[in-house]
């Protein structure tokens, strides 16, 4: 059974949430999803996904952790928000809210 998320997000002009907001959403529910599935869901192109992933490793929102020839990620949910409006909130405030 093929899941929604793996269909083409069919895009409607703007969102609520940030495309970064979108991969880690995606990667909570699926710690396994892969780059190309990750563009599917979101609406934007592979290498968009590979660097919000880079930009979510490197602020240390995220850990990626290879498994044989796959990425598995790892969310930490401890991770302060940035924006001034979420200051004290985490990833796992977050995370609650939208899965």
């Amino acid at each position: 059974m093929e899941s929604v998320l793996s269909k083409p997000v069919k895009l409607v002009g703007w969102s609520f949430l940030s495309n970064h907001t979108h991969v880690v959403v995606c990667l909570a529910r699926e710690p396994m999803t892969t780059v190309r599935e990750l563009a599917l869901q979101v609406g934007i192109t592979e290498r968009s996904v590979q660097r919000i992933l880079s930009e979510l490793e490197e602020a240390g929102a995220l850990t990626r952790i290879r498994e044989g020839r796959c990425n598995r990620y790892q969310i930490d949910e401890a991770f302060e928000l940035r924006h001034p409006l979420e200051a004290g909130r985490t990833l796992k405030d977050l995370l609650a809210s939208l899965t």
